[in-house]
């Protein structure tokens, strides 16, 4: 089969395209014949040198992949063959709180990913696709979506009602726009310019604030709350926007802090900004099995469709890379591997 390794940390150039052969299913195992992939911001981070967690070289990249089933270990009885199914972001997390031994499994960085034509998954570890979606809009969903539904529904369940504030316009703020609209949630926007304002606006965002014209947008976002603030941040800036959020926040208000985020060092905050107002902030690991398919039963009822911003082929799977680098899409990145 053709499959992409990392053979170098540092940049793009480090994936390269080679064979190798096919891989078998062991018991409890599945072989996935991948049909689509995306990239999220942890694959640039992982290539450009480990990110968060255990990484080595050699491995397949990309975490996010959809596929069919085609062929199933000794005492597989989950999926069958034919199946249409999703990687799981972490393939041991099922349900309940993460433990410290869910984070050491990392598709893509410790363990082979999906930028393959096949992979081997543990039967536990995938779930069935939601409704009609195709494989490229499946491949969106693993990392990028349950992290968007977890924010929304995890430490604090965004209710009808609730103003929620998202920030830009990647695929973790896309889908939190789209879930909190489909929980009857008021979303406030961000973005840096009128053209990404105009397709927030679009896919249902009640404000949109052009942070680059407006840097003390915080003050806007009390303004659009007639004062409240907003009852749930997705924060996925870090250094350069926690400060705003958490001066957007509402009394009893809640951020979702993301991943990403976190991995950038630097963060200092002033204490008087925590206190008296009852918030809570909370970080975002994506999530479980039981999480992803939480919010596939509700992509399914709703028919919610990801946002893709562009398809790339697999044989140019670099120049996917390169284009997500430069952090210009609306909404995900998608590799199809045919």
């Amino acid at each position: 089969m053709r499959a992409y390794r990392i053979d170098r940390f540092g940049g793009v150039d480090g994936i390269v395209l080679g064979s190798r052969d096919d891989p078998l299913p062991g018991a409890g195992q599945i072989l996935l014949r991948v049909r689509a992939t995306s990239l999220n911001y942890r694959d640039l981070m992982v290539l450009k040198g480990g990110g968060r967690g255990p990484t080595r070289l050699g491995v397949v990249p990309l975490s996010d992949g959809a596929g069919e089933v085609a062929a199933v270990g000794e005492g597989v009885g989950r999926v069958a063959v034919g199946d249409r199914v999703i990687g799981c972001f972490h393939p041991r997390w099922f349900g309940g709180p993460i433990r410290p031994e869910y984070l050491t499994d990392r598709l893509g960085a410790n363990l082979d990913g999906m930028l393959a034509e096949y992979a081997i998954v543990s039967e536990e570890a995938v779930v069935r696709l939601p409704g009609d979606l195709s494989f490229e809009e499946a491949a969106t969903l693993p990392c990028a979506a349950v992290t968007a539904w977890v924010a929304l529904t995890g430490h604090r369940r965004v209710t009808a009602g609730d103003t929620v504030l998202t920030q830009g316009s990647g695929g973790v703020s896309i889908f939190a726009l789209q879930f909190a609209r489909l929980l009857g949630a008021r979303v406030i926007a961000t973005t840096s310019s009128a053209a990404k304002a105009e397709r927030l606006t679009a896919l249902g965002a009640a404000a949109v604030i052009n942070y680059v014209e407006t840097p003390e947008w915080h003050e806007e976002v009390a303004r659009l709350t007639d004062g409240q603030g907003a009852d749930c941040v997705v924060e996925i800036g870090g250094p350069g926007t926690l400060a705003h959020s958490i001066k957007s926040l509402a009394v009893g208000g809640h951020i979702s802090l993301i991943g990403s985020s976190l991995s950038r060092s630097g963060i200092a905050l002033d204490p008087l900004l925590l206190g008296g107002r009852g918030m809570t902030l909370g970080s975002i690991s994506v999530g479980s099995r039981a999480d992803f398919e939480a919010m596939n039963r509700a992509i399914a009822q709703h028919r919610l469709r990801p946002v893709i911003d562009r398809v790339f082929p697999f044989a140019e799977a670099a120049e996917a890379y390169r284009y997500f680098e430069r952090r210009a899409h609306f909404g995900k990145v998608v590799i199809s591997h045919g």
